[in-house]
C-alpha cells in the first residue's frame, strides 16, 4: 500500500479493513494479527494500536488478552 502523505497512515489501514471487511474479503471471525499488520503496512505497533483501537470503537472487531482482534462483521449501511 502507498501512503498518502496529507492523511495519517492509522486512518489510510483502518478505512483499507473497513473496505476489506465490507466485502467480505475478512469476514467474521477473521483473525487481524497485530503483527501481521505492521510486517504488511511497515508501521510502529503503536500505529497498529490505533487502528485496532478504532476498529474496536466501531463495533468492527473485538480484542481478547493473549489472542488478537477479530472481526465481529461488517458495518450496517
Amino acid at each position: 500500500m502507498e501512503f498518502d502523505p496529507t492523511r495519517p497512515k492509522w486512518r489510510q489501514i483502518r478505512d483499507e479493513i473497513v473496505r476489506k471487511i465490507e466485502t467480505g474479503e475478512y469476514p467474521p471471525g477473521y483473525l487481524i494479527s497485530a503483527v501481521q499488520l505492521e510486517r504488511d503496512y511497515g508501521v510502529a505497533r503503536a500505529t497498529v494500536q490505533k487502528v485496532t483501537a478504532a476498529l474496536r470503537a466501531e463495533g468492527l472487531v473485538r480484542t481478547e488478552t493473549g489472542m488478537g482482534s477479530f472481526v465481529t462483521g461488517p458495518t450496517a449501511k
